[in-house]
């Protein structure tokens, strides 16, 4: 049975399902789409919301660090998905990475575990998004019903329409074609940037050097329960959980982590990318160190134009401009965010989808999603599927309290990949890499234990909900996907003496 459970799939394997007429994607991605589509995911709640959050309640000024520490940790994991994304050229990101190393349950667990990551990414940003929209609105004096806005009618419906609405209308624009996506989120790209590019230089001028002392808060000792920090901290190591100092740096960390998902994202359109030996670690490792640097740098400025202890938790950006004076800017920064959410809603739809088809090309998923579009040669049914889904799901369900599994989720697929990279190493040191993660096994090591101490550092709520889910997955797998696994069945099929499809030619 175990050597069913980590039976792994070729990567030359993997290659060749992606040239086979009705599962082939079409290739019209550069290096240029891919970069666009990583700031566009990636630049979005974290900047616009978070920084105050984290500001007001752990790190001070110090936020800055927070990101460059959170920034670090995705550096690591994206140096893993660089060599993998260049090497296994495959839709599925961490999900084909894993096939091709760890094995197919190893495979499954992180398949199932990005499709809950993006799922609820999409739903949490199409959320937000909504806000940001009725609340232009509302200043131009148009006012949703309450039973239309997400807040609950006098008969205690309520439906986010405007959610759902966005949901739906992104899965048409990805049903349509990749690069007519990519032609959207360039523009929309374009908008965000220049909203925050608008807030550094802008901001700049009305810095007060007294706003940085401290720069890093003296640590404060709270209660468990008032803390973000996880309770499993101070179970594990003994250390009481604290706000400011230096333990309220990584404390920050882990919460504006959330800011930098979606990177990996990138690695999902690997099989619709022109040239993805050449443009994915191009793609994956630009649009990390653009964003970063970009956090950063409001980070630093907002802290400086208001004092950390006054920022705002809902708006930061737009409040610290209203505190000198310019009120102007509040409306112009709310429109960059509601533009900004946008694209990341859609590229976080976009990487779900690639996921899902590939888990279904595998056999792991019914096969009936794993058939492109005859003309626009995308995922049509999984993408209209899941898009419904989460539309629903987006216009009924208030997903504050979900929001952290996102985070989980992501850390653990980081985990998942550069483990893989020191397998795939040793089990195919044949392999051509157009990309080579440095110094393995250090960076890898390196990349798990940041990730992990990151993941003791969410709340052990966040933890149970994960273990459901997965508890979930196995049920799923054992009950279908393992008996309809298409390498188990070709497996069987030539232990047999049986032609496999295609004719053995895999």
């Amino acid at each position: 049975m175990s050597s069913t459970l980590f039976r792994t799939k070729r990567v030359e394997q993997s290659i060749l399902d992606t040239e086979e007429p009705e599962h082939a994607l079409k290739k019209s991605l550069s290096a240029l789409d891919l970069t666009v589509f990583g700031v566009g995911v990636i630049i979005g709640t974290g900047i616009f919301v978070l920084t105050g959050t984290v500001a007001r309640n752990n790190a001070g000024p110090a936020v800055a660090l927070a990101f460059v520490v959170a920034g670090v940790v995705c550096a690591l994991a994206a140096l893993c998905y660089a060599e993998f994304a260049s090497t296994v050229p495959v839709a599925g990101s961490a999900y084909t990475f894993s096939y091709a190393s760890l094995g197919e349950l190893p495979a499954w667990i992180i398949g199932w575990d990005l499709v809950l990551e993006f799922a609820l990414g999409t739903a949490v940003v199409a959320v937000g998004w909504s806000g940001y929209i009725a609340s232009l609105l509302d200043n131009a004096g148009w006012h949703l019903p309450a039973a239309l806005s997400g807040r609950d009618g006098a008969d205690g419906f309520g439906f986010d329409i405007l959610a759902a609405a966005l949901v739906l209308v992104l899965t048409a624009i990805l049903v349509l074609g990749t690069k007519l996506s990519a032609r959207v989120t360039s523009i929309v790209v374009a908008i965000k940037v220049t909203v925050v590019l608008t807030v550094i230089i802008a901001g700049a001028f009305f810095i007060e050097g007294d706003h940085y002392d401290p720069f890093i808060p003296k640590a404060q000792e709270v209660p468990a329960g008032d803390s973000l920090q996880s309770p499993l901290i101070q179970l594990m190591f003994g250390w009481a959980p604290s706000n400011f100092g230096v333990m309220g740096i990584f404390t920050a960390a882990s919460v504006v982590f959330f800011a930098f998902i979606g990177f990996d994202v990138v690695a999902t359109a690997a099989e619709e990318t022109k040239n993805p030996q050449r443009d994915m670690p191009r793609g994956i490792l630009g649009s990390l160190l653009i964003c970063t640097t970009l956090y950063v740098a409001v980070s630093i400025v907002v802290t400086g134009m208001q004092k950390y202890t006054d920022l705002s938790i809902t708006a930061p950006l737009a409040d610290a401009f209203k505190a000198t004076g310019h009120p102007w800017f509040a409306g112009f920064i709310s429109f960059g965010a509601a533009v900004g959410l946008t694209t990341v809603c859609m590229i976080l739809l976009l990487g779900q989808t690639r996921v899902f088809f590939a888990m279904s090309r595998d056999g792991l998923l019914p096969t009936f999603f794993s058939h492109v579009h005859p003309k626009f040669r995308t995922p049509h049914r999984p993408t209209i599927l899941l898009g419904v889904i989460i539309a629903i799901v987006a216009g009924f369900t208030p997903l504050s309290e979900l929001a952290e599994l996102v985070n989980i989720g992501t850390l653990f697929a980081f985990v998942v990949v550069a483990i893989g990279v020191i397998i795939l190493r040793k089990s195919r040191p044949d392999l051509p890499r157009a990309f080579r993660t440095p110094w393995v096994p250090f960076i890898p090591i390196l990349s798990v234990a940041a990730s992990l101490w990151l993941m003791l550092n969410l709340p052990a709520e966040t933890w149970l909900r994960f273990a459901i889910w997965m508890v979930l997955g196995f049920v799923v797998y054992f009950v279908y996907g393992r008996s309809h696994s298409r390498l188990g069945r070709e497996q069987a099929a030539a232990g047999q003496g049986v032609t496999p499809p295609n004719g053995g030619a895999r």
